[in-house]
């Protein structure tokens, strides 16, 4: 069952384990979140995987969206014994096959989390690195420049949703040049507006019509010298005008330390700087009553891109799994 985006509030939130407390399903079945998200203390087992993302859709009486970061790497939050541990992105991208295996990999990642129920990857990370990129990000990213990012990105897209699971681009304008962990501290770059156009925008150009995307927070003075990307209008602006994303954008976890401010702070300050939803990813359960009094439901032309992201979720194209997994084990060992 679908749901009227404009019934939905403007945030995602996470949950605090394994198992669906019961304030939990009273505050969601309140909230009537867009979506939820899901972390590695909330994954045990495949069965106990698949009856929480149950749990969590039947707290709110639809099918909503269950994202969780599986990117591969240090980033994946379902790992062995019960599913593959993937190299980090940037391992495959110097393959010479880099571009069948991104289509591959997101193909096996698409299985696995869609047999328990999750139906969106936040990935790919279509930031372009530099020798200087925070190891935080730099084996995240799919490729060194950023021809190679969108191409490979665009085939991890496609194996995503052959798999039957929705992609999030990530992190919008551009990330790949921090050189600070933007979990502990905010970034600045201080490019110029002449580079950042020429590299690090235009993979996201070139996946401009993905439905959703999640925003950087980093600060680039050439274009704000005063706001993270999550929270400045000016490049909010410039990410719908110039890069040309029209689809539903989503903050970054606004729990991570780059933001000032209270948790209902950092959401409303990027929420009114032009952000569609805000991601609250910790599972605090004062937090999430917080941001439930604080955050309204969707209207206007954020309520058309969350409607469109909703019904954009693909469904899988049958094929052999077997057959995939043992040519990617081929090339990669994973």
């Amino acid at each position: 069952m679908e749901q009227a985006a404009i019934a939905l509030r403007r945030v995602i939130f996470g949950c605090s384990g394994p198992v669906l407390t019961g304030p939990e399903r009273e505050l969601f079945a309140k909230a009537q979140p867009f979506g939820f998200i899901l972390f590695a203390r909330n994954i045990e087992t495949p069965d106990q995987t698949a009856d929480l993302v149950k749990d969590l859709r039947a707290a709110v009486g639809w099918h909503a969206p269950v994202l969780i970061d599986q990117e591969g790497g240090r980033v994946q939050r379902m790992g062995p014994p019960h599913w593959t541990q993937f190299n980090p992105p940037l391992d495959d991208a110097a393959h010479d096959q880099a571009e069948r295996l991104f289509w591959l990999r997101g193909r096996l990642i698409a299985d696995e989390l869609l047999a328990v129920g999750i139906d969106v990857n936040c990935a790919p990370c279509c930031d372009v690195p530099t020798a200087q990129t925070h190891p935080f990000l730099l084996n995240r990213c799919f490729g060194t420049d950023a021809q190679a990012v969108k191409r490979n990105a665009q085939a991890h897209i496609d194996g995503l949703r052959a798999g039957g699971v929705a992609p999030i681009i990530k992190h919008l304008p551009g990330h790949g040049r921090a050189v600070t962990d933007s979990h502990l501290a905010l970034p600045t770059v201080n490019a110029s507006a002449q580079d950042l156009r020429a590299s690090d925008f235009k993979p996201f150009q070139g996946l401009r019509d993905v439905t959703m995307g999640m925003t950087g927070h980093v600060v680039l003075p050439a274009f704000d010298p005063d706001h993270p990307a999550t929270q400045s209008p000016v490049l909010l602006s410039m990410i719908r005008n110039e890069i040309g994303f029209s689809g539903l954008l989503m903050t970054d976890d606004l729990s991570m330390e780059a933001l000032d401010g209270d948790i209902v702070q950092r959401a409303t300050a990027s929420l009114a700087a032009g952000c569609d939803v805000a991601l609250h990813c910790n599972g605090d359960f004062a937090e999430m009553t917080a941001l439930t009094d604080a955050i309204d439901v969707f209207d206007g032309p954020a309520a058309s891109r969350a409607s469109l992201a909703l019904k954009d979720r693909p469904s899988a194209v049958d094929v052999d799994i077997a057959a995939l997994r043992a040519e990617f084990q081929a090339h990669t060992g994973d």
